[in-house]
């Protein structure tokens, strides 16, 4: 195409948006309406991913190692478990450590637990990460069958359980933001549909006088667009400015928790250029279905 037509091209779409002034209202509108929920939505969802996502790397395996093995022993059990294929890491931890961390996790009622310092009754622990940490209960069962693994801890029947949930909810998830982008695809075609349906002369006159599918197609093509980046503007306001006084309101509370909200940057740039993708193509899917029936001969 040459650069000529392109700018007349853009011209007349920009035109013709002036020209259907209520019209480029009531589209852009339904953009608007659908991208608010859409974004909230997405916006919610990331936020409950990387919360999960927190979650799992929480989970680790505690292999309380046996009071008779000596460091040969350890090392023989420490490769052992290195040697399965799904374990990302493994640290040791001695037992003296083990009973500072569990007086300070007393705070003071823990100050009892002093007394066994001279005679520590703790084990020495291996903490074991998958890499995947659905598979935290298999490796911690091939553990449990080797030598000197005394105890083995990994939270089991709330681990399964946690994954169980994480997994639903990704799921649910998944489902529900493709039928609400199905929804908005439907609402917002059909609301272009009706603008096209009102310039059918349009395109009739400019058939009868030998223009081409595509020179027609253009206008309409990047009529879409705009509407579609118009009707992600407001959207894009809206959440970034809540998600920034929600994000101002929360992060110190749940400061010092394993939950933590995504940071405000990058996260609503992230957004917000989704939002102005799915508007821009919803607007152009829109405007080349609806124009499409007209173009046939």
């Amino acid at each position: 195409m040459k650069v000529r037509t392109l700018q007349r091209h853009l011209r007349e779409s920009l035109k013709s948006l002036a020209r259907n002034g209520w019209m480029t209202f009531a589209s852009a509108s339904a953009v608007t309406v659908t991208l608010i929920l859409v974004g909230v939505f997405f916006a919610i969802m990331m936020n409950l991913n990387k919360v999960a996502a927190d979650l799992e790397e929480q989970v680790e395996i505690r292999v309380h190692i046996d009071v008779a093995a000596n460091e040969q022993d350890q090392n023989l059990l420490k490769q052992k478990i290195e040697k399965i294929p799904e374990v990302k890491s493994i640290r040791f931890s001695p037992k003296d450590k083990e009973l500072t961390n569990l007086i300070e996790s007393f705070g003071e009622e823990g100050e009892a637990y002093k007394l066994f310092e001279q005679d520590n009754p703790l084990n020495d622990v291996f903490v074991v990460k998958t890499k995947d940490p659905n598979d935290t209960p298999m490796v911690a069962k091939k553990i449990e069958k080797m030598e000197y693994a005394a105890k083995v801890k990994y939270g089991q029947g709330k681990i399964e359980k946690l994954f169980s949930f994480i997994n639903m909810s990704r799921n649910v998830g998944i489902v529900l933001i493709i039928g609400l982008l199905f929804t908005a695809m439907f609402l917002i075609s059909n609301t272009i549909k009706i603008t096209i349906v009102a310039r059918r002369k349009e395109i009739e006159i400019m058939r009868l006088v030998g223009a081409t599918n595509s020179f027609i197609r253009w206008p309409f093509f990047l009529e879409g667009l705009w509407l579609g980046i118009l009707g992600s503007i407001l959207p894009i306001a809206l959440i970034a400015t809540s998600y920034f006084y929600l994000y101002d309101f929360l992060a110190p509370k749940l400061k010092g928790n394993f939950i933590e909200l995504l940071h405000f940057s990058p996260f609503v740039y992230q957004i917000s250029g989704l939002l102005i993708l799915m508007g821009a193509l919803i607007g152009i899917w829109g405007s080349m279905m609806s124009v499409r029936k007209f173009l046939k001969v």
